[in-house]
């Protein structure tokens, strides 16, 4: 990675941080913040879990044994998130009921300038976990879960601890911040299993290049949308959450 990406990988990083602290301090887009976390984190289960049985099919048992306790950290984490918002008296909006904008009933979907600058090149088929290249999955997560190790930080440093609810939501953020880190740990062991040492730290510096100019995309969409995004909650909490979420945080 060249010093000019180097020092825009800085200034992104800073700016994300200090907009997902922000909006996790404040109590007006602490709801919101939840409901991204939630939804990103239990989102991924399924893609882990069917990773895990296609290393499983492979041979791999070290790599199927270590997405499965990935897995099981994610849908943690959602449980985490959904449980802070359930103190709140909030819960992620059915999108069943949300109206979808007029250019996905016509059939063009939704973009996430995101990830489509993160994985440009790469088809929505190339990225199914049937068919992604190993060495691509394992440095593109590697660089998320190492940044969000991070991130999660920053997020629980901001939370006050004289308030019983901000308290423990800290801790389950810091929680989250362990996992994270142990995420990337085994990540860049398996790249470290598959290629030489040289081309691991190729392939990692290319992705973080993909994440640099990613951040930028999002940045220049942020800007776009004068910083406005949908809401993600509702008031409320389901009956079926009340009653099985305390058990599984328990455990």
């Amino acid at each position: 990675m060249n010093f000019f990406t180097q020092m825009l990988h800085l200034v992104g990083s800073g700016a994300a941080a200090y907009i997902t602290a922000r909006n996790m301090r404040d109590p007006l887009t602490r709801p919101n913040t939840l409901a991204s976390l939630q939804l990103a984190e239990s989102g991924s289960v399924p893609y882990l879990e069917a990773l895990r049985d296609r290393a499983a099919a492979e041979g791999d048992t070290w790599l199927a044994e270590r997405l499965t306790r990935h897995a099981n950290d994610e849908r943690r984490h959602g449980q985490i998130f959904a449980h802070a918002l359930k103190q709140l008296n909030k819960q992620v909006i059915d999108f069943k009921n949300v109206p979808k904008p007029a250019a996905e009933t016509s059939g063009e979907k939704k973009r996430n300038p995101f990830f489509d600058a993160y994985f440009e090149g790469y088809t929505p088929e190339a990225l199914k976990p049937e068919a992604i290249d190993w060495i691509s999955f394992l440095a593109s997560t590697y660089i998320l879960e190492l940044d969000a190790s991070k991130d999660f930080v920053r997020m629980a440093n901001v939370l006050p601890e004289d308030e019983p609810v901000s308290a423990n939501l800290k801790k389950g953020i810091l929680s989250v911040a362990s996992d994270e880190t142990g995420h990337a740990a085994y990540l860049r062991e398996a790249l470290g299993r598959r290629l030489p040492a040289g081309e691991v730290d190729a392939v990692i510096n290319s992705w973080r290049t993909r994440k640099v100019n990613a951040m930028l995309a999002m940045v220049g969409s942020f800007i776009q949308k004068r910083g406005q995004s949908p809401s993600l909650v509702q008031d409320g909490v389901p009956t079926e959450m009340s009653e099985a979420l305390e058990p599984a945080l328990a455990a």
